[in-house]
């Protein structure tokens, strides 16, 4: 698949995980790219004009004059990610939109979580819009990717995690019921039918946001980039 993006390609560069075919770039994006990067890089560039992008990426894909041809990462085993990491957890019920899914990556990265949880089906595959959302943090936040999201939710309990479902009408908040004692791992639901059924069963408690009735429900990456805020927050 084709990333692009100067912190988006950039990252993956760094990421020796990853196994790349191709990159892209006009003079510009490669001294922007040498100076966030510095050579030798673990493949060879290759200089384009700007109009190139345009043979391969679609219309709004915002490329910065740089695309990589890349291999997806293999998914990482939700135990060894919780190994290396006691952050918090984001799981992912059935959110289905590739931009929300690289935006709550983006959110995750920048408060230290352990892992994105997502199923293998109703979930995205790693893309390039995914990886543009994320801006670099699809290399450096581990994602798990579980056939059963019950299971997922037991095995975190398992390993000491106070599994906390968000749901607009739970009747505690975020703030009110986080624990002190132990890590956090949040389910979110899809924006249009929140969680189902089993991960509401499943998880320890569900709590809420506390946001106004101008709004039914805040998008899932801006409800997970709350969360997470309010989850690093000191009392």
């Amino acid at each position: 698949m084709w990333l692009y993006g100067l912190h988006t390609v950039a990252a993956a560069l760094a990421n020796p995980k990853r196994r790349h075919r191709r990159l892209l770039l006009t003079a510009e994006a490669e001294a922007s790219l040498a100076a966030r990067l510095p050579r030798p890089w673990p493949v060879q560039a290759e200089r384009v004009e700007r109009a190139r992008f345009q043979t391969f990426l679609t219309e709004d894909a915002v490329h910065q004059g740089i695309a990589l041809l890349s291999e997806p990462l293999p998914p990482v085993p939700l135990e060894d990610a919780l190994e290396r990491s006691r952050g918090p957890v984001l799981l992912l019920d059935q959110v289905t939109d590739p931009r929300n899914v690289g935006a709550i990556l983006r959110s995750a990265a920048a408060f230290g979580a352990a892992a994105v949880v997502m199923q293998d089906r109703n979930a995205p595959p790693e893309t390039g819009a995914m990886a543009r959302a994320a801006v670099g943090a699809l290399d450096s936040v581990p994602v798990a990717r579980e056939v059963n999201l019950a299971r997922a939710i037991q095995t975190l309990q398992r390993a000491g995690y106070w599994v906390m479902g968000l749901a607009g009408d739970a009747n505690n908040t975020l703030a009110e019921a986080k624990p002190k004692d132990r890590p956090v791992a949040l389910v979110l639901g899809a924006e249009d039918t929140g969680l189902r059924r089993l991960q509401r069963e499943t998880c320890d408690e569900l709590v809420r946001l506390p946001i106004t009735g101008a709004v039914e429900s805040l998008n899932v990456s801006v409800a997970a980039s709350v969360a997470l805020y309010e989850l690093a927050r000191g009392d």
